[in-house]
């Protein structure tokens, strides 16, 4: 029988191939099965290859088989590590520990004499290490050189083809999956869908906007503006020839409605023009239009332009670039090399700061709504990508409904896939122009992980829910991100074929996450210290509303001191200055460069205890904002805490809650029968390890034998000195 051999061998580098004395024949491997889904064929394959686990000291690896079919890189190996019963629970039935769908695959390089290099198009040489950077920040290195030359030569052109050469929108393996599943579910029971008329007019009615807005169909098998969906909500006083003028450019459409009338509305920007006359009609039916939203004194509206007063596109994706390279670590010594300068190289990507401004900039529309009644209209080019981004962050701080699993992907679904962001485009899935590329749904996403950070028991789903949605961008049996608009997907299909034969695809949504995860998996996306909104609050609502004053401050919330003070603020600000300079400045100051106005509103939430079924606020002030530790450095175990972390705090939280339950249970039995209370009595209870911080994806396979100091700082201290014999020294931190 065959039997995978896993090895350790010294003297491990980032680009030296290990050498390894063993017999070749003693090399056998194990026959692991290949699980393909519907559809998925296999394309290549090569034996004899090692999955790499680098370190300092040593180096270590498995033995296995790489695949490459037209969904996904595999490799099939035992790698040897027991895992804990928790972190089993935690599995992707769709996409292994080993694998990497083909449009998860950010660059491939290869090891050429020690030396690493971009490998693209038709190779003159083969690599004797194949090193894959991921799009959910996973580095996978794969040793070759014990591999048949037919077998390299063909896994790397085949790998290197299927994952960077462009691609046809219908050769997606999206539509093979399609195709051969057969889909029945109804996407309708996870969310909101916004493809009919009903849904539209029911979101009207749930915001109170019917009164000034109405749905409309003048866009039905998208005759007007294959850009728009077909169903959407503009003001009561629009004519529908107006939305056909220009095809549907220069329209105010809505995004959502406040509680005190006012509007939050979108627009993309008319064609621009050189003709005179041209432009002077335009500017005729742009007052006229403008008069819908803003009709002093009774409604007043204030215009955002998104293009040219707030960040470019570009500016997004030269920022993720930068900010990436932190978490795509070859091995420990790079990762301890570039410890010393992580701060300044964080800030350097401006990543965070960009976060910042986004949410800087939702809470001055907000501002606007809440504060001074006014309509804001949101501008843009094509209104479907800052658009979409500031209008969601609006509606998740303002509208505690899209701070529940069923409210957030309804929200994604009706701002961001109807609301036509290029998804294709903005994530290269076809790699065909890397000019369109960026990464702007994952900004939106780090800024709501910001808001869950910042306030827990606000929202329904938890940081690992975020992370798993930011994963699922990247696996192509989902049709939620892989279009560009509705009618790109309604056409593609079979939607608007005038076949009556030809049934069209029923592609499967993301919302269902039966497909990827068991119900056990699906409850870490839960938050079990979310405060349900109050069943009184309801009639409230229908009475007087205080404007600006968050209700309901639960029994269980103290009054917080503010956030510019307190122990560990002041303890740590000296020691932060000192640590990074002036590299942080602009950021620890960037809230004094706030408005009058928008300061008085934003100290004047901050300074009142909040309502998690209100208004929330993010903190703006620039060491709030903070790096999403569990989606960037969950593949990294020199970031593990074991034991710690605050998924320490939320394992004890579960692990009480499961007792009460239980009890709960058992107090039931007895008015039943004593079998029942036995049987009961009988199961285990659970039982908690010590789980990474990073949990549940940090899989504890290997530990840094490295210190917490950076090796710079241990450097400096001197060999000589015992630190255990060290008696403490007084530091003084002086005053903030």
């Amino acid at each position: 029988a065959k039997s995978t051999k896993s090895v350790g061998f010294p003297g491990g580098t980032s680009g030296k191939v290990p050498e390894i004395h063993t017999n070749e024949k003693e090399v056998t491997e194990k026959e692991v099965t290949l699980h393909l889904l519907p559809g998925e064929q296999l394309l290549c394959e090569a034996s004899t290859v090692l999955k790499c686990v680098q370190e300092d000291s040593c180096q270590r690896g498995i033995y296995g088989r790489l695949v490459c079919t037209d969904f996904k890189i595999a490799f099939l190996g035992d790698d040897e590590s027991a895992l804990d019963n928790d972190e089993t629970q935690f599995k992707n039935k769709v996409i292994g520990e080993n694998d990497i769908t083909l449009h998860c695959v950010d660059q491939i390089y290869g090891v050429f004499d020690e030396k690493k290099k971009t490998l693209f198009g038709q190779l003159k040489k083969y690599p004797e290490k194949l090193v894959i950077h991921c799009k959910d920040l996973r580095v996978f290195h794969f040793c070759l050189r014990y591999t048949k030359e037919e077998e390299v030569k063909r896994i790397v052109s085949g790998i290197i083809h299927h994952t960077q050469a462009p691609k046809l929108l219908k050769r997606l393996f999206l539509f093979s999956y399609a195709t051969a599943a057969r889909n029945t579910m109804d996407p309708k029971k996870h969310a909101v869908m916004f493809d009919t008329l009903q849904d539209w007019c029911r979101e009207l009615e749930r915001t109170k906007g019917n009164m000034k807005y109405k749905a409309v169909s003048v866009n039905e098998g998208y005759k007007v503006c294959e850009r728009l969906p077909a169903y959407f909500v503009v003001p009561a006083a629009l004519l529908e020839e107006d939305i056909v003028f220009f095809q549907g450019r220069g329209i105010p459409i809505w995004c959502w409605s406040c509680h005190n009338g006012c509007a939050l509305l979108k627009m993309s920007a008319l064609p621009k023009e050189q003709d005179d006359g041209v432009l002077q009609i335009q500017k005729n039916f742009s007052d006229r239009i403008y008069k819908t939203v803003h009709r002093p004194p009774y409604e007043t509206a204030k215009t955002e332009d998104l293009s040219s007063n707030f960040l470019s596109l570009q500016e997004i994706q030269m920022a993720y670039s930068k900010f990436k390279q932190l978490f795509l670590i070859d091995n420990s010594t790079e990762f301890w090399d570039t410890d010393i300068k992580w701060f300044s190289l964080l800030e350097s990507s401006s990543w965070l700061d960009i976060i910042r401004r986004c949410l800087k900039k939702a809470v001055e529309i907000i501002e606007c709504l809440e504060a001074q009644n006014m309509n804001v209209l949101l501008l843009e080019d094509n209104a479907s990508d800052l658009c979409c981004l500031v209008s969601s962050l609006v509606q998740v701080m303002m509208d505690p409904h899209c701070r529940t699993i069923f409210g957030f992907q309804s929200l994604v679904q009706k701002e961001w896939i109807m609301g036509g962001h290029c998804f294709l485009d903005r994530c290269n899935h076809l790699r065909q122009s890397d000019k369109e590329e960026a990464p702007v749904f994952l900004l939106f996403l780090d800024c709501v992980w910001q808001l869950v950070h910042q306030h827990p028991p606000a929202f329904e789903f938890t940081e690992t829910y975020l992370t798993v949605l930011s994963d699922s961008l990247y696996i192509p049996i989902f049709s939620t991100f892989f279009f560009n608009s509705p009618h790109q997907k309604d056409t593609n299909v079979g939607r608007e074929s005038q076949d009556s034969q030809s049934k069209p695809l029923n592609l499967l949504t993301v919302w269902d996450w039966s497909v990827q995860f068991e119900p056990k998996a699906q409850t870490f996306f839960t938050n079990p210290l979310y405060v349900e909104k109050p069943k009184l609050e309801k009639v409230q609502r229908k009475g007087t509303h205080f404007k600006h004053q968050r209700q309901l401050s639960l029994p269980l919330t103290q009054s917080k001191s503010s956030p510019k003070r307190g122990f560990f603020r002041e303890e740590t600000d000296h020691l932060i200055k000192n640590l990074l300079g002036k590299r942080i400045s602009k950021l620890i100051n960037s809230s004094e460069e706030l408005q009058d106005g928008f300061r008085e509103f934003y100290d004047g939430w901050h300074s009142r205890p909040p309502s998690y079924q209100g208004l929330l606020l993010p903190r703006l002030e620039g060491p709030e904002i903070k790096v999403w530790a569990q989606r960037y450095l969950r593949w990294i175990p020199e970031a593990q805490i074991l034991g710690g972390g605050g998924v320490a705090t939320m394992s004890k939280l579960l692990e009480m809650m499961e007792e009460v339950q239980r009890l709960q249970e058992k107090v039931e039995a007895r008015h039943h029968s004593q079998e029942a209370l036995q049987a009961e009595a009988a199961s285990p209870p659970r039982t908690s390890g010590r789980l990474s911080s990073l949990f549940p994806f940090a899989l504890l396979q290997r530990h840094s034998s490295k210190p917490v100091l950076p090796t710079s700082g241990w450097k400096a201290l001197g060999d000589e000195d015992d630190l255990a014999k060290r008696e403490d020294e007084f530091v003084d931190l002086g005053d903030v």
